[in-house]
């Protein structure tokens, strides 16, 4: 999960959202109204709707435009139940939410990029414990040979 969140107020222009997206190199913004996340506004949600519906950027704010109610998850969530979320709802983003007392405290994002950056990680482990699932095989196989 990455921790930096760059977050956008739902009054926010599109075309703040898309400059804000251009400057951090992202392509999508947790929404907030009054600190409370309410939705997601990505780089499809501002050419499917802004762009090929004909409207200005600068005249349509986030909340026109954003999806809601935004999907979240925990921190404790193992990522395989996460990245099965993404796959149900066809989104490419889960916010990272901790729970307290006055309610949910944004606390990082999880996205399919990140994901496929642990790719090769992921594949290495599961190499190497295939060479060792291998080696207590042949190692057993000594035994009762033997």
């Amino acid at each position: 999960m990455v921790r930096e969140v760059v977050t956008i107020d739902a009054d926010q222009s599109a075309m703040n959202a898309a400059r804000l997206m251009a400057k951090f190199g992202i392509s999508g913004l947790v929404v907030l109204s009054k600190g409370d996340l309410v939705g997601i506004v990505t780089e499809r949600d501002i050419l499917m709707r802004v762009v090929a519906g004909g409207h200005s950027p600068e005249f349509v704010n986030v909340q026109q435009i954003m999806t809601e109610p935004i999907i979240v998850v925990n921190p404790q969530m193992p990522l395989e139940k996460a990245v099965r979320i993404m796959f149900q709802e066809k989104i490419k983003k889960l916010p990272v939410v901790q729970k307290e007392k006055d309610g949910l405290r944004l606390i990082g994002i999880v996205s399919l990029t990140d994901i496929a950056r642990l790719q090769p990680k992921l594949l290495e482990g599961l190499r190497t414990l295939g060479q060792m699932s291998a080696m207590a095989i042949e190692a057993e196989a000594d035994f009762y040979i033997r």
